[in-house]
């Protein structure tokens, strides 16, 4: 592994975590030049590895152990196999807690007090770690001890109340988020919450704990729709692809596709009537302003859909970006690698990878000037590292051996 050269280069990650949210996070500050230690089951590692096909070809067109899923949250970390429930495993994670900034574990709720590897065990042989426990419910509360995943979450948070189309209409009815959107946003305020905990170690020497819970996440980012409810007393709604405060914010069919029309503003509508040449509506008493837009908006609707199915899509898209209209194409997964501005900001990327091919990588979005991120270590083989960091951590050959033979490593 190539040294770093990220914002994160001094900092060294024990990541005990598997799945999707912590991992997430572990990716993240490798991205930004961590060193992420990733702690795996021997002969099985981290779950995300069998969750295929697809997996990984190798060179001669055979599938590899390696599924898309593991391979799209693990970039850039190096993988020691550990039996955390033999005392020698958990020595083992007790010397790599000793050299690290922070550790990272979304097991159970009191699951790696067992094994003498929770925060109150750790910080006495490293009273500068920040831990992080990532978990569904949180460390207390009446549902602390069950687990959790992504799509049980989504529905009990709220999200699935507001996604979907409308109750009445053909196809309505509760729906999940496409990706693990729960998973992802916890992941992004776990590395919130580790970095803010090393800026305030930089300040004070001090260590510190955090309980992360899935299910507060997906509570905090109810956002907008919260707080229309605790506003209003009303509750939200299903309402499809509309916005339920901004319009017109929709999808549009046109000629021979559909559109997402994004208007966030009363200047934004006047260009757009303009670039529909139909300057009276932005004057109409029911439409000059968002809010009677967001009252009037069936009608508004009606209106702009008869408008739009006039154009081919391409046309429309070109005629609204140049007016500054924010409208664009509902694009597959394939054509957004397709889009010349994700292209231009290459977020696709390949990287080498141990079986032979090159991986292909959805890069960090992060752009740093000073210190440029770099995507040269692909997610690593079960294991690929253990002898290594063993070595580094003082073990022998013949004691490298030894555990081996034992199934510990």
């Amino acid at each position: 592994m190539s040294q770093k050269s990220g914002p994160l280069s001094h900092v060294r990650v024990l990541d005990l975590s598997r799945i999707m949210a912590a991992p997430w996070a572990s990716q993240l500050l490798a991205d930004m030049g961590a060193t992420v230690i990733k702690v795996e089951r021997p002969g099985q590692g981290d779950d995300t590895r069998a969750w295929g096909p697809p997996f990984l070809q190798d060179g001669a067109g055979n599938n590899t152990a390696e599924a898309g899923y593991y391979l799209s949250v693990n970039r850039g970390k190096e993988s020691i196999t550990v039996a955390l429930d033999t005392p020698e495993g958990q020595q083992i994670v007790r010397d790599l807690a000793k050299d690290c900034d922070i550790v990272l574990e979304n097991f159970k709720t009191g699951a790696l007090a067992k094994y003498g590897l929770d925060y109150t065990s750790l910080k006495q042989v490293n009273p500068r770690l920040i831990y992080c426990s990532v978990t569904g419910f949180g460390q207390d509360g009446p549902r602390k001890n069950e687990a959790a995943y992504d799509f049980l979450i989504q529905a009990m948070g709220g999200l699935m109340s507001v996604t979907g189309e409308r109750d009445d209409k053909p196809g309505g009815g509760p729906q999940k988020v496409g990706i693990p959107i729960v998973d992802l946003m916890t992941g992004m305020y776990t590395a919130v919450a580790v970095l803010a905990a090393l800026a305030n170690r930089e300040q004070t020497g001090e260590g510190e704990y955090i309980d992360l819970a899935m299910l507060d996440v997906q509570t905090a980012v109810l956002s907008n729709q919260a707080m229309n409810h605790l506003l209003s007393g009303n509750t939200p709604k299903r309402g499809g692809n509309a916005h339920p405060n901004i319009q017109p914010q929709d999808v549009y069919s046109c000629q021979d596709g559909d559109v997402i029309l994004a208007v966030g503003n009363d200047r934004q509508f006047v260009k757009l009537c303009d670039a529909l040449q139909r300057p009276e509506l932005a004057s109409d008493a029911r439409f000059n302003v968002n809010a009677q837009r967001a009252r009037n908006v069936a009608q508004l609707t009606a209106l702009l859909q008869e408008e739009f199915a006039r154009w081919p899509r391409a046309d429309l898209v070109a005629a609204l970006s140049a007016a500054g209209v924010p409208c664009g194409p509902i694009n597959s997964i394939p054509e957004v690698f397709q889009e010349p501005q994700v292209q231009h900001r290459r977020m696709l990327r390949s990287v080498p990878h141990p079986a032979g091919v090159a991986v292909p990588q959805v890069v960090c979005p992060i752009n740093f000037t000073n210190r440029p991120l770099q995507f040269e270590s692909p997610p690593p083989l079960l294991g690929q590292h253990t002898d290594k960091i063993l070595t580094d951590l003082g073990y022998d050959a013949a004691q490298v051996r030894q555990l081996r033979d034992s199934g510990i490593v």
